[in-house]
């Protein structure tokens, strides 16, 4: 099993999340979490602007402190008002939004899902996206976009590796990616810049996710690359100047 550090986690929540009030969000109780399991860096993003306003989740989320890079959120409900938060966001040094688009009850096919995407990408900014892969992915589609999707399960990896394919983009959290040869599978079909660490800390374990990336089967290089390079080069190759 590998022991090395674990440069970045995709996936990292903080702040309120009122449907799992036994658990600690407080961000330096997240970083605890992060640190004990050896992750160095976590991309995090503020429950509150998921159920209840993006204006002060992001606000909240810009205070996480060191050990975090923020993650901006929009309320895919009220996405008149998008435009604006992602410029105030940008400006104070946000470089990736997180797509709550099952918990918000917003289907991809809506106008508001597409609106947001369409300023998200238009602004450089890398997109997080949570919900099914098999109905998320035309939104991002024949555009050239880099986006990261956090729930891409064992179950539908074939699916990804066919979009994959024809998507240079195209990222999945490894976090469901738990099947013996999942992992495995996706650097063999279409390289390890097609895959980055994601934990779900602490709505989840993080255990099962660490432990399945220790014991995955990958060159140095490889290791590397889904460890921390791909989340780090898309990081840097997406806010415009």
């Amino acid at each position: 099993m590998r022991a090395e550090p674990i440069r970045y986690d995709c996936d990292t929540l903080c702040g309120t999340w009122p449907a799992r009030a036994e658990l600690d969000f407080r961000p330096e109780a997240v970083r605890a979490k992060l640190t004990a399991a050896g992750i160095e860096t976590g991309l995090v993003c503020s429950g509150r602007g998921a159920w209840f306003d993006d204006i002060d989740g992001n606000t909240e989320t810009l205070a996480a402190g060191p050990g975090f890079v923020p993650v901006g959120t929009i309320n895919l409900r009220h996405a008149l008002r998008a435009e604006a938060e992602l410029d105030r966001i940008r400006a104070a040094g946000v470089r990736a939004v997180r797509l709550f688009g099952p918990l918000q009850g917003c289907e991809p096919v809506f106008p508001g899902y597409r609106h947001v995407v369409d300023e998200v990408l238009a602004r450089g900014l890398l997109p997080l996206v949570e919900g099914d892969i098999r109905s998320c992915w035309p939104a991002f589609a024949d555009r050239g976009a880099r986006v990261v999707f956090l729930d891409v399960h064992a179950y539908h990896l074939a699916d990804f590796v066919l979009l994959a394919r024809r998507e240079p983009g195209f990222v999945a959290s490894t976090r469901l990616l738990n099947a013996p040869d999942s992992i495995e599978t996706v650097v063999g079909e279409v390289g390890a810049g097609h895959l980055t660490f994601g934990s779900r800390t602490p709505l989840h374990d993080t255990s099962p996710a660490v432990l399945r990336m220790r014991h995955a089967r990958l060159s140095d290089a490889d290791w590397a690359a889904v460890t921390g390079g791909t989340l780090e080069a898309l990081l840097k190759n997406r806010v415009k100047p």
